[in-house]
C-alpha cells in the first residue's frame, strides 16, 4: 500500500508537529519528552480520522500532511533479528511508509502478534527548509520504540542517522542508515550507545520539539 501525494509531493493534512528524542546515549540519555519551553497539547487531536483513506477496501488511519515529501536522500532500514542482519529496505521511493500487521496494506510487514495491523508510519516532512524522517505510532497495542524509549501514539518524532527501531514486543530492531553511511555502523549498532554526536546543527541534548510551518 501506497501512501504517495499528488503529483506535487503534497498530500491531504495530517496532525501537528513534530518532536525529536535523544538517541541511546547509556545510562544518563535523556527522557523522552518535548522541549521544556513548549507545552503542546497531548490530547488525540482526532486529525487522524478527519481525512481517511480506503485501500482495498480497508481504511487507512492516516493521511499524509502537506509538508510531505520524496526524500533525496537514500534513507535505509537494517532490520536484525538478535545478531543476524535481514535483507535491507530501501525507504526513499515513497513519502511515507505504512508499518504493520495488515499485509495489503502495509508498505512494510511486521508479522509479530504483539504490533498492530496499522501499527506505525514513517513520514518525510519538508520542516523549516529541511526534509527529515519522522516515526509515528498510529495507536498500537504494544507501542513503538525510538532508541529503545517508547514514542506517545500520534505524534511525530524526528529520526536521525544511527536511530533504532522497535515495534511492539518483538526483538527485532531496525537502524536507520543512508547511501552515505558508514555500513559498518549497522554491524556495532550496540557499540555506539555511549557516544554523542551532531548533525544539522542540533545535538543530541537539544533535540526539540519541531512545529510545522
Amino acid at each position: 500500500m501506497s501512501l504517495t501525494p499528488n503529483r506535487r509531493g503534497r498530500a491531504r493534512a495530517g496532525p501537528g508537529g513534530g518532536q525529536r528524542v535523544a538517541a541511546a546515549e547509556g545510562p544518563g540519555r535523556a527522557k523522552l519528552k518535548p522541549d521544556a519551553n513548549k507545552k503542546p497539547s497531548f490530547e488525540p487531536s482526532g486529525a487522524l480520522l478527519e481525512d481517511t483513506n480506503t485501500v482495498g477496501g480497508v481504511l487507512i488511519r492516516y493521511s499524509e500532511p502537506p509538508e510531505a515529501r520524496i526524500p533525496r536522500t537514500r534513507w535505509r532500514l537494517y532490520p536484525f533479528k538478535k545478531d543476524e542482519l535481514l535483507p535491507v529496505l530501501h525507504i526513499h521511493r515513497q513519502s511515507a511508509y505504512l508499518l504493520g500487521r495488515h499485509r495489503r496494506i502495509a508498505d512494510i510487514p511486521i508479522a509479530h502478534p504483539s504490533c498492530s495491523q496499522q501499527h506505525a508510519v514513517l513520514q518525510y516532512r519538508l520542516v523549516q527548509r529541511q526534509l527529515r524522517p519522522y516515526i509515528m505510532d498510529l495507536g498500537s497495542g504494544n507501542g513503538t520504540f525510538l532508541n529503545n524509549q517508547r514514542v506517545q501514539p500520534q505524534r511525530y518524532y524526528e529520526l536521525r542517522e544511527k536511530d533504532v527501531l522497535r515495534f511492539g514486543f518483538s526483538s527485532r530492531e531496525y537502524v536507520l542508515l543512508h547511501e552515505s553511511s558508514d555500513k559498518s555502523e549497522a554491524n556495532a549498532k550496540d557499540e555506539d550507545e555511549g557516544e554523542e554526536e551532531e548533525e544539522e546543527g542540533i545535538g543530541e541534548g537539544q533535540r526539540r520539539e519541531i512545529p510545522c510551518n
